[in-house]
């Protein structure tokens, strides 16, 4: 039968199952499992339409579709998602790559720029604290070469999922070191006042927070939950970071809204001159920059 159903029959089917199941975007969501049930993607989907789904592919959207009905969320259900030039292996062991982080990137980018402006010969040292699937750190690597990075995280598993992604970027892997432990333990000692980037995105939810169910129920808590408070693991990061980084190096931080002012003063005390707070695209202060 499947043999002869085009994919566009499958694709209504998607919307109609996904909004009776309340996904709050179904058409978007049931474009995502088509494409990759079809294998095709972007234009290449118009023309897939109208073409009979083949028994294996049918069987593959069956199981997704299933599996998002019941609540699974989409990027678990597709095993990878974009970040920025990125298509990252994305399951239930780290947490998933969103918009909010893409900013994050973008900042410490921009920090990294800055200090090749004033050393263009030098290769920079940058180091991605809790890495989880690797988002911000491999984006570094793969964006701005002659950039080392450290990607590291207290969690086996999460490192397991760093290192696939970090199998799929080519060259710029050349590049990469990865090491297990929590935040700077992770490091060897001789890069103690050697690293001019720290970027994390911590955990920073206290365990009272109102999480969606989808974040609460399939993402680890660990990379969630640092403390009862939420700012543990931000504090942390901070009062380490003059240690490691050398002079004029800087700290780059995703945390909550709430979060910004107080971790901002944090940076000030433990000695950073120059702190900056910056807004994600929804106008949410999302991220602290810090320079030594």
């Amino acid at each position: 039968m499947s043999d002869t159903v085009p994919w566009r029959d499958f694709l209504a089917e998607a919307v109609e199952r996904l909004t009776a199941a309340g996904v709050a975007a179904p058409e978007a969501e049931a474009r995502w499992l088509v494409e990759e049930a079809a294998g095709a993607e972007g234009p290449e989907l118009a023309a897939a339409l109208g073409r009979p789904a083949g028994r294996r592919g049918v069987a593959h959207f069956d199981r997704m579709l299933a599996r998002r009905e019941a609540g699974e969320p989409l990027q678990h259900v597709l095993g990878h998602w974009p970040f920025r030039s990125l298509d990252l292996l994305v399951d239930a062991r780290v947490l998933i790559p969103r918009p909010e982080t893409e900013v994050v990137a973008e900042v410490a980018l921009g920090e990294l720029d800055r200090l090749r402006a004033h050393a263009p010969d030098r290769p920079l040292i940058a180091v991605d604290l809790g890495t989880g699937s690797g988002a911000i750190g491999l984006a570094l690597a793969v964006e701005r070469p002659r950039v080392q990075v450290w990607l590291t995280d207290v969690s086996a598993e999460a490192l397991d999922v760093a290192r696939a992604n970090l199998a799929g970027v080519g060259r710029a892997a050349t590049r990469v070191r990865v090491a297990a432990g929590s935040w700077y333990a992770a490091l060897p000692a001789e890069l103690a006042g050697a690293v001019d980037l720290v970027v994390s995105n911590p955990p920073y939810v206290a365990p009272d927070d109102d999480l969606p169910a989808e974040v609460a129920d399939w993402e680890p808590r660990a990379a969630l939950v640092p403390g009862p408070t939420g700012y543990e693991a931000l504090e942390a990061v901070v009062d380490e970071a003059p240690a490691w980084l050398a002079p004029g190096g800087a700290l780059v931080l995703e945390l909550a809204p709430w979060q910004a002012e107080p971790i901002a003063e944090r940076c000030r005390r433990v000695g950073f001159g120059d702190v900056r707070v910056e807004r994600d695209l929804t106008g949410r202060d999302r991220a602290v920059a810090a320079r030594r």
